[in-house]
């Protein structure tokens, strides 16, 4: 059976690994190597309700708290396995994975407390959970390639899925991102494993690896994508050039207190207003918090959007070990010493709950395609608990490819794939035959900033119908410039920059179709929640062009 992974973080390696080890041949398809992948970028743990610390915690307990987090529209029989399955998956990545988790005394992994959660139930590996989890992965993943069960294809972009009139995929064609050489491979499952859509943003917390043109190509083959309108900000970032920095959660988890000045005093506005979770309620709680204290009654420090988290009450050995990745942010990137000097924090773009839609074993509407990860959607709904994005790809990427294993037979043909691409090959010597210069006037930078620059404007923590509506113009107008893109553009980029343009306005169609405030997105003109209309998901789809239908 060959297998396809698109992506090599936490989810495309885990699914790679389970497929490789029932038997599968599996090729790991990816723009660079694992080591660089956004996963590594993962600061705070993942969850899992070991109760190490004896506070009687249960998968329940964590079951209803990622409901309760999601605002009760992701999927219940979904969570409930994640929440089943995660204290054996965290052993599984300890034991078998020899994935370094920080110990207590005794030796049993240790646990933290994340927001959301009323229990420590985080485990991590100081503050570069991420580097560890996938260290441990990719040394894993690393066996399989030894023996020829896993290759990988480095420096390949995904051009294209190439899906069947029976609506089956069968492999896909990809762009060398350096020869721009075009190639198909066939395959019996693929598996999309290809995070956010920072790219249609900007400047968020992520990977600019991490575009969100995979999501949009899915979307063109037929996928279905859902709860496009719920974006997560993550309550403590750092402004940084071109990037937004984050201050992990785990800050606030070994007790760093967020403040303002108010007449001259610190003012602990979380404490004030959530006595009983302060600076630990929900991401999105604190996110508008801190937007209202900044934005809404003009106390930013100042004068700036900004407010501080206050970590110099904790010991250098807490600093040292548990947030050493928080003290090397803030002493090479911004020249503060955490151990004496306050951090200024501001919400950013950090996480996208929506994305391409599937069910509980991570098939899509497509068969033999599959999503993981943070480009799929099914695990967060309105709001993720901090510590479930780490669980939810590598859980993501074992149910995918157990899935495969159990229900994909072998034999594809390998004609779709020589057909699909006959026709990238010739869409391509067309568009490079192109000679009016006087169309091709719009630079690939040009059409990313001011994408992003919409998104920003009209997806914020706020959101209201006239500036989606405005939004969504500004975009069809975008796309329509497309093809007078400067002629120094290749083929693959215009391919992908139509993508992500797609998944711009499937994201803006969506907030708009859903007219109330829940979780992460907050209408100012709809400000209550509605149950009775929307509590489920907003579902989008593709007539296979341009033309988009919002379900909810």
């Amino acid at each position: 059976m060959n297998v396809i992974v698109i992506g090599a973080g936490l989810a495309g390696l885990t699914a790679a690994i389970c497929a490789a080890e029932g038997g599968a041949h599996v090729t790991i398809v990816a723009p660079q190597y694992s080591e660089r992948a956004q996963s590594v970028m993962a600061m705070g743990g993942i969850n899992a309700a070991l109760d190490t610390k004896g506070e009687a915690d249960s998968v329940e307990e964590h079951f209803k708290d990622t409901m309760r987090s999601g605002c009760y529209i992701n999927d219940e029989a979904a969570v409930r396995r994640l929440a089943d399955d995660a204290p054996a998956l965290v052993e599984w990545l300890a034991g078998s994975c020899g994935v370094n988790f920080t110990r207590t005394e005794s030796g049993q992994i240790d646990l933290r407390y994340f927001g959301g959660q009323k229990k420590a139930r985080t485990a991590f590996a100081g503050a570069r959970t991420g580097k560890q989890l996938m260290t441990g992965l990719i040394a894993t993943c690393r066996r399989y390639e030894s023996d020829g069960s896993i290759e990988r294809l480095t420096g390949n972009s995904l051009l294209s899925l190439i899906v069947t009139d029976e609506r089956k995929c069968a492999g896909v064609v990809l762009c060398n991102n350096v020869t721009d050489e075009i190639t198909s491979i066939q395959a019996d499952a693929v598996v999309l494993c290809t995070g956010g859509a920072n790219g249609i943003y900007g400047k968020t917390t992520g990977s600019v690896m991490n575009d969100g043109s995979a999501t949009g190509l899915a979307l063109e083959a037929g996928a279905g994508l859902a709860n496009l309108e719920m974006i997560q900000y993550h309550p403590t970032t750092v402004d940084f050039g071109d990037k937004r920095l984050l201050i992990t959660e785990a800050a606030r988890g070994e007790g760093g207190r967020l403040y303002t000045m108010r007449n001259g005093e610190r003012w602990y506005f979380m404490e004030e207003w959530y006595p009983e979770r302060g600076a630990l309620m929900p991401r999105d709680v604190v996110s508008r918090s801190i937007y209202k204290v900044c934005n809404m009654m003009g106390l930013g420090i100042d004068g700036k959007n900004q407010v501080f988290l206050d970590i110099t009450m904790m010991s250098d050995e807490i600093i040292r070990t548990r947030l050493d990745e928080v003290l090397d942010t803030c002493t090479s990137y911004i020249n503060i010493d955490p151990h004496s000097e306050p951090i200024p924090v501001y919400p950013g773009i950090h996480y996208f709950m929506g994305g391409i839609s599937t069910d509980m074993r991570h098939r899509t509407g497509i068969e033999s395609l599959y999503a993981a990860g943070e480009c799929s959607c099914q695990y967060h709904g309105a709001n993720r608990l901090g510590g479930n994005s780490t669980l939810g790809a590598v859980h993501g990427g074992m149910m995918a490819a157990r899935t495969i294993l159990e229900e994909v037979s072998e034999g594809m043909s390998q004609s779709a794939a020589d057909k699909a691409l006959a026709d990238a090959a010739a869409r391509r010597a067309q568009w490079n035959a192109r000679t009016d210069k006087d169309l091709c006037s719009v630079s690939r930078a040009e059409v990313l900033k001011k994408t992003a620059s919409v998104m920003n404007s009209a997806m914020g923590i706020y959101r209201d119908g006239v500036r989606l509506n405005a939004a969504l113009a500004e975009l069809v107008e975008i796309e329509d410039k497309l093809d007078g893109l400067s002629l120094n553009t290749s083929y693959s980029d215009r391919q992908r920059l139509g993508a992500m343009l797609l998944l711009a306005r499937a994201s803006v169609m969506s907030a708009l179709a859903r007219k109330e405030s829940r979780g992460a997105h907050q209408r100012v003109d709809f400000p209550e929640t509605d149950d009775s209309r929307y509590r489920r998901s907003t579902i989008v789809t593709s007539d296979g062009g341009r033309n988009l239908r919002v379900d909810i």
